[in-house]
């Protein structure tokens, strides 16, 4: 392999997510990305071509790249989730376009819950909506650290400089409220490409980067957490062959922090101790490893570990908890109603464990960004504050400093469907 193919395989993946309200532009955007930073195969651009004739449209409609399906085509909107890959020479990314629709919020969840940055449009002509405060809310409580702040169609209203800082200030308002580290604001015309790669000659009074220097640019190193270990045991290897008679490897992806070989070691539920004695990716033999690092680990003692252990540092960081009570907010995404006092399956990294809801302390009015105390029937795409206790301790950390360990899924164990989405407090 050419040293100009391994520069390319070691680049930084970001993962962002775009949200708005319906119309703000969002698959127009990412058209006009992927077009502009000549992502785009020959013959895609032909059948978006044909596509837009088709539709009756006067100029090419880049949003038919991130609507596939033939309803979101029809209607004009975004309804499922939309993934895009796309690459320039000092990044690769991968975008989730998610709905603006309130009955969406589900599947918005689904595509942010991984991403290093939100892009949020807002209309210039419209300002923050409702929308707008529910979009900024779900990103803050999935703690993505970055919020780029597009106000779109700067076209449709002249370009002004006063229609966009007046935007940007009714924002920084409703982001004061909110858990949010990091937000920027670009004004652009998705349609136009004004700010989006290349600068727009009629906002010369915008002194700031484009979109995608902010893309490329962003740091994220450090959006991870470095300092605890964390390493959930996915799978036991044994060999059992001539080449490795007494291998025994613990395979599993690093969730979190950093572990060197000789590093002492606990494993918990145990509580036994160790040391590092290797760490094995594929064929190669690794010094030092860290998140989000898929790999096998071996260790200097032979101690009975199986699927659903989880292997953190003995000292420096700080220990997960171990609980079976549990409060956290989940966004729920099934048709059926969560039942009080239901019994559900949920995964937590490795770990498979049954729990019961306990209680509902309240539901979020995303909108509005007030908690509800009256209705606590929690319905599909509602968000809400539980407690549930589960059948075994789990191993958790919160969400808001480890999004690996403190996160979980409810399954229906009936079903065996998703039926929720949680974050730990």
């Amino acid at each position: 392999m050419s040293g100009k193919d391994t520069g390319y395989l070691n680049m930084e993946l970001l993962r962002f997510t775009t949200a708005g309200s319906v119309d703000d532009g969002k698959s127009t955007l990412i058209g006009r990305l992927l077009y502009d930073s000549k992502a785009i195969f020959e013959d895609q651009m032909e059948a978006i071509e044909r596509a837009s004739a088709r539709l009756g449209g006067e100029q090419v409609n880049l949003a038919l790249l991130t609507d596939g399906l033939r309803a979101e085509r029809e209607q004009g909107i975004t309804i499922d989730v939309a993934y895009r890959y796309f690459a320039t020479p000092k990044r690769k990314f991968i975008i989730a376009d998610t709905p603006g629709h309130l009955q969406y919020t589900r599947n918005m969840v689904t595509g942010a819950s991984t991403a290093n940055a939100a892009i949020i449009l807002i209309d210039a002509r419209h300002g923050v909506l409702e929308q707008t405060r529910r979009h900024a809310y779900i990103a803050s409580l999935l703690q993505i650290p970055h919020l780029i702040i597009c106000v779109n169609k700067m076209d449709l209203v002249g370009y002004k400089q006063e229609v966009f800082e007046q935007i940007s200030s009714d924002f920084d308002a409703v982001a004061s409220k909110l858990s949010v580290k990091d937000v920027r604001f670009v004004p652009i015309s998705a349609l136009e490409g004004d700010n989006v790669v290349t600068r727009s000659e009629k906002m010369a009074w915008y002194q700031g980067p484009t979109l995608l220097y902010i893309l490329e640019n962003i740091h994220i190193g450090s959006d991870i957490n470095r300092d605890d270990f964390r390493f959930p045991v996915q799978y036991v290897i044994r060999p059992q062959s001539k080449d490795w008679p007494d291998y025994r490897g613990y395979a599993g992806r690093v969730a979190s922090g950093v572990v060197a070989v000789g590093d002492k070691v606990l494993v918990l539920p145990s509580g036994f101790t160790s040391s590092v004695k290797s760490i094995d990716l594929y064929k190669d033999s690794l010094q030092r490893a860290f998140a989000p690092q898929s790999l096998t680990i071996t260790l200097e003692d032979d101690i009975d570990i199986s699927r659903g252990d989880m292997i953190i540092k003995e000292v420096n960081g700080i220990p997960p908890r171990v609980e079976q009570n549990i409060d956290m907010m989940i966004c729920w995404f099934n048709e059926k109603p969560m039942v009080p006092g239901g019994k559900y399956g949920l995964k937590h990294t490795t770990t498979e464990v049954r729990c019961v809801v306990k209680d509902v302390q309240y539901k979020m009015d995303i909108n509005k960004l007030d908690k509800e105390f009256n209705d606590l029937t929690v319905r599909m795409n509602d968000i809400a504050r539980i407690s549930l206790r589960t059948t075994k301790p789990i191993f958790i950390d919160a969400y808001k400093t480890n999004r690996m360990t403190g996160s979980v899924i409810l399954i229906d164990e009936g079903t065996n469907e998703t039926v929720a989405a949680g974050m730990i407090l």
